[in-house]
C-alpha cells in the first residue's frame, strides 16, 4: 500500500493552513512531521485520515484518488496527544472494541488482542480500567486500540507530549520495535527533535503550513536545505553569527577576523550567515583559538549528565551543551570557540551552501 498527498493544500476562513504539500508514504515506513506548533502537523495528518477535504490538490492510496472518501471508508486509525479511552471498559475491551464493531469472531478478537497487549506490554492490565493505570499504560492502551484495528496507515499526533520524562522515555524506546513488527505505514507528529532523531524513519520539517524538506531522518538532520529547516531541526535554538569572506579572510560581525578555513575555504567572497548547533561550540575562560568570540553568561541550567550555558554576545544570544557540570556565574566572561570545519553555512536567502560531513 502507498498514501500519497498530492500538492495539497487546505484554506479555513480565507487563511492557508497547508500549502502545496506533497508526501509519498509507503507501507511499513515510519513518517514524522516535525516542526513547532501550528506548523500544519495535525492538519496534515486530518488530510490524510479523511477527516478534512483540502481545498486543492489530490490524496492518492495506491495510486487511486480518494480526495473525497469519508474516513470511515479508509483504512486508517489515529492516536492523539490526550489519550483516549472507555472509562468503564477493562483495557482488553478497550482494545477489542474496533474488533467487535467489524464483527469479528471471538477466537479472533483474542488471539488479535493477545497478541497487541504482548507487543505493548499490557499483558498484566488487561482486566484492569484505564483509572487503574498510569498514563504511560493508558497511552499503550490507546496504542494498542489503534494496531489492533489493522489498518494500513496509524497517525500518532504527539502520542507521548502528556506523559511525564520516565514515561516518554520508555515509549520512545519501545515505539520503533512496535512500529517495526506492524508493518502499517506510520505518521508521527512531534514538536522535539530529539524525538524525530531516536525515530529514524523519514523526516518533515513542517513550518507554517509548507513541508521545508522530506528525506531520511539523519539526511535531513546533517544536511538541512535552508536555515529555516535547520532552526526546526535544532534544539536548543540554532546559534547563528553572520560573517564576510573576503580576500582569504573571515571577518565576523563583532569584528574578530581568522583565516578562511575548513567550510570557509571554498566560498566565494561575499557575506553569509554561518549556524551551529549547541554542541557544535566550546567554551573556555580563555584560548588563544583564531575563531574565539568574548561571550557573557546569562544563565547555566545544569540537568544532571548536560550543562546548557547561555551566553551574550553583542546582541546574539546563544546556547553551549557541555557534557558533565559546569557552575558558570551570571556575568562570567568566557570565549566560544567554533571549529571552522563544524558549521552551516547560508547564503543571503538562507539557503545551504556549505556543511559538515555527515557522521
Amino acid at each position: 500500500m502507498s498514501v500519497a498527498l498530492d500538492h495539497v493544500s487546505r484554506e479555513v476562513s480565507g487563511v492557508c493552513w497547508i500549502q502545496d504539500v506533497s508526501l509519498s508514504l509507503e507501507r511499513g515506513t515510519l513518517n514524522v512531521l516535525l516542526g513547532p506548533t501550528l506548523s500544519g502537523k495535525t492538519s496534515v495528518m486530518r488530510l490524510l485520515a479523511g477527516l478534512d477535504k483540502p481545498t486543492s490538490g489530490r490524496i492518492l492510496v495506491d495510486g487511486n484518488d480518494v480526495t473525497g472518501r469519508d474516513v470511515r471508508r479508509r483504512s486508517v486509525a489515529m492516536v492523539y496527544q490526550q489519550f483516549i479511552n472507555y472509562p468503564t471498559l477493562t483495557v482488553f475491551e478497550n482494545i477489542a472494541s474496533p474488533l467487535r464493531v467489524q464483527g469479528k469472531s471471538r477466537d479472533e478478537i483474542d488471539a488479535r488482542v493477545t497478541d497487541a497487549a504482548k507487543l505493548l506490554k499490557l499483558e498484566p492490565y488487561l482486566n484492569r480500567t484505564p483509572m487503574q493505570l498510569s498514563g504511560g499504560q493508558q497511552q499503550r492502551t490507546a496504542i494498542a486500540r489503534a494496531l489492533v484495528k489493522g489498518a494500513d496507515l496509524v497517525l500518532l499526533d504527539e502520542p507521548l507530549a502528556n506523559l511525564d520524562y520516565k514515561l516518554r522515555e520508555e515509549l520512545r524506546v519501545d515505539l520503533p520495535r512496535i512500529f517495526e513488527a506492524s508493518g502499517a505505514i506510520f505518521v508521527y507528529a512531534t514538536t522535539e527533535p530529539s524525538e524525530a532523531l531516536l525515530l529514524g524513519g523519514n523526516t518533515t520539517c513542517m513550518f507554517e503550513g509548507r513541508a521545508l524538506q522530506i528525506g531520511a531522518t539523519p539526511s535531513v538532520y546533517h544536511r538541512p536545505n535552508t536555515e529555516r529547516v535547520a532552526e526546526v531541526f535544532s534544539d536548543p535554538p540554532l546559534n547563528t553569527v553572520e560573517i564576510e569572506k573576503k580576500n582569504g579572510s573571515i571577518v565576523y560581525s563583532g569584528g574578530e577576523t581568522a583565516p578562511a578555513a575548513g567550510l570557509y575555504e571554498g566560498l566565494q567572497d561575499g557575506r553569509y550567515r554561518v549556524g551551529f548547533r549547541a554542541h557544535q561550540m566550546q567554551v573556555a575562560s580563555r584560548t588563544g583559538d583564531r575563531h574565539s568570540f568574548a561571550t557573557t553568561v546569562s544563565v547555566t541550567e545544569i540537568t544532571g549528565s548536560e550543562s546548557f550555558v547561555h551566553l551574550k554576545r553583542n546582541g546574539y544570544n546563544w546556547v553551549a551543551v557541555l557534557q558533565g557540570i559546569h557552575e558558570f556565574l551570571p556575568g562570567q566572561h568566557l570565549e566560544a570557540v567554533l571549529d571552522p570545519r563544524d558549521l552551516f553555512v547560508f547564503d543571503s536567502t538562507g539557503r545551504l551552501v556549505a556543511a559538515p560531513m555527515a557522521m
